[in-house]
């Protein structure tokens, strides 16, 4: 009987979170897996699960020799890469006045030009494949932003941005891009992974509520992460896969609110929009 060949998923901030539950998944599914964090010491215990399956690497998004080693060794492990999840980030609470360029910078670095470093690395390798899908992590926060959230948005929208363009060009390359956006996931983004800028009195009824939100919801997230890798595996096994797949209910009835707000603001200005061609 003909060998059939298993899925790879190579997945960034393995450690936690996301990350965590979509190697568990996948291991669970008999995919191989190649998981990687700044501490490989935390990846030991889902390699275990099952080291025929899991190759656990160091490595580091915003260092571009981590990524290089990474997916060499991946490739030598496996001979292939099927799935790219871009899931390593973390988030930030402050008001815009109240993030510093350097922690604004940093926050771009993680999220998005990080996740944009791997791909680039993995696109020679979908090509020659010519197949092969990206799911880049985005959020709630990729298609509205909130006061506080500022710069994780920020990160958010870029990704999505750049998205969409590789969408486009990998389409009739056999590359599949899928933009996630979750709501509310019982993960580490409202724990350790979220910093809290320094406080101005200003804006204690507006960022600081969010404040507030963000600190009391870490442990009580009604999302199970464990749904979610089921829902994106879903997603790429289909025929025609979303550009966008919101995940929770919050995410979905958020999105569809300010989708409706945009297109309201669109027909109430749409006649100041288009009365702006130069006169013929």
């Amino acid at each position: 009987m003909e060998n059939k060949v298993k899925k790879v998923w190579f997945i960034t901030g393995a450690s936690s979170g996301f990350g965590k539950s979509f190697a568990e998944y996948a291991v669970q599914q008999g995919y191989c897996v190649v998981i990687t964090a700044r501490r490989v010491d935390k990846l030991e215990t889902i390699k275990a699960l099952a080291p025929d399956q899991v190759e656990a690497l160091k490595m580091d998004v915003t260092n571009s020799a981590e990524i290089t080693g990474a997916v060499k060794m991946a490739i030598s492990r496996f001979g292939r890469i099927d799935v790219l999840i871009n899931n390593a980030g973390y988030g930030i609470v402050g008001a815009v006045e109240e993030t510093p360029e350097d922690e604004l910078r940093a926050q771009m670095e993680t999220n998005f030009f990080g996740a944009v470093a791997v791909t680039q690395a993995l696109l020679p390798i979908f090509r020659q494949q010519s197949s092969g899908a990206i799911v880049n992590i985005s959020s709630i926060g990729g298609q509205l932003s909130f006061a506080g959230f500022g710069a994780y948005s920020a990160s958010k929208f870029a990704i999505e941005g750049i998205s969409e363009a590789l969408a486009a060009e990998l389409a009739p390359l056999g590359i599949k891009v899928i933009i996630v956006e979750p709501g509310q996931f019982k993960t580490d983004l409202a724990g350790p992974a979220m910093k809290y800028m320094p406080e101005i009195t200003a804006y204690k009824d507006t960022v600081g509520q969010t404040r507030s939100f963000a600190k009391g919801m870490h442990g009580e997230q009604e999302g199970d992460p464990a749904k979610a890798a089921a829902a994106i595996d879903k997603a790429l096994a289909a025929v025609h896969t979303p550009l966008r797949l919101q995940l929770g209910e919050d995410s979905a009835n958020a999105i569809r609110q300010h989708s409706e707000n945009l297109l309201k603001d669109l027909a109430e200005w749409e006649s100041v929009a288009i009365n702006t061609k130069l006169n013929v």
